[in-house]
């Protein structure tokens, strides 16, 4: 961003990474594949790099709100000392952040989840999803985040990107408004969890291998589950290729432990929403 500042131009978008997407190794894979897409269909976009740092969710979640506005002023300032209108991130948690708790501290923008991004491109016809890996007909469940949908409402974005791949969507019980946390919010992903029964992460992996297995039977046995047939039929096999979309980089870490606790690496794996679009379009590195 400052080098496009010294030229005396603008971008038309400033994509924030997010602590995860620069420090996470798993993350930094859908950094690069977002990147990537913008490249591809010539966005003009700029990153912050050093000057980049924490929204302050965490602090304000584990309720720090001192340090939360502390690290959300020395963000607005940046912000608007680059005069930023337009601000697309991969993380519901900072996209959630600035977006809806950034106004009362001042600072106003217009915040992109990149599921909506990525959806805005392919109807555009700016991003075809071919001339890459195909997902005609593998089955995929997303698991939908909990500051994407509960706490913005946003449902069909993603849902709307994985259509586009052609693939078979199969939907948890327990998606969109009545969705299961992956376990992480709240700050929880920074502290091990209380002694219970089981571990969030895990049931909501069960859940989602069982949808992606067609496993009627497992379903009704999961805690939560309201009884009854899931639409599903029960097989003794296990899905082969099967993939968990998300959209979160907390939900990547807390799905991804969730399918190495139940031994499924080989069958099944987590991808995020724009690592598909990627590969569906040919642009893996």
């Amino acid at each position: 961003m400052a080098d496009l500042a010294a030229r005396g131009e603008s971008p038309e978008v400033l994509f924030w990474v997010g602590c995860a997407g620069a420090f996470d190794d798993r993350y930094k894979r859908v950094t690069r594949a977002f990147v990537r897409i913008l490249e591809h269909v010539g966005v003009k976009y700029a990153v912050l790099g050093m000057e980049e740092t924490c929204t302050g969710d965490p602090a304000k979640r584990a309720g720090n709100e001192f340090l939360f506005q502390m690290q959300a002023m020395q963000n607005i300032t940046t912000f608007d000392g680059y005069g930023i209108k337009k601000i697309v991130t991969a993380c519901p948690h900072c996209f959630n952040t600035i977006k809806n708790e950034y106004p009362a501290l001042g600072g106003n923008y217009e915040v992109i989840h990149h599921s909506t991004f990525l959806q805005q491109l392919i109807n555009e016809g700016r991003v075809k999803v071919q001339g890459g890996e195909s997902y005609k007909g593998r089955r995929i469940t997303f698991h939908d985040s909990c500051y994407l949908g509960r706490a913005n409402d946003i449902y069909e974005a993603p849902r709307e990107v994985l259509a586009a791949l052609d693939a078979d969507l199969v939907e948890m019980k327990r998606s969109k408004a009545n969705g299961l946390c992956c376990g992480a919010g709240g700050a929880q992903m920074w502290k091990e969890p209380e002694p219970g029964k089981k571990d969030i992460n895990v049931e909501r992996t069960e859940e989602a291998l069982a949808t992606l297995d067609g496993n009627a039977a497992a379903l009704d046995a999961l805690y939560g589950v309201e009884s009854g047939n899931a639409g599903a039929t029960p097989s003794p096999n296990k899905a082969d290729n099967g993939i968990i979309a998300v959209g979160c980089p907390f939900c990547m870490t807390m799905m991804s432990d969730g399918v190495k606790n139940k031994e499924r690496e080989s069958s099944v794996q987590v991808f995020d929403l724009a690592e598909l679009v990627a590969s569906a379009e040919g642009l893996n590195a």
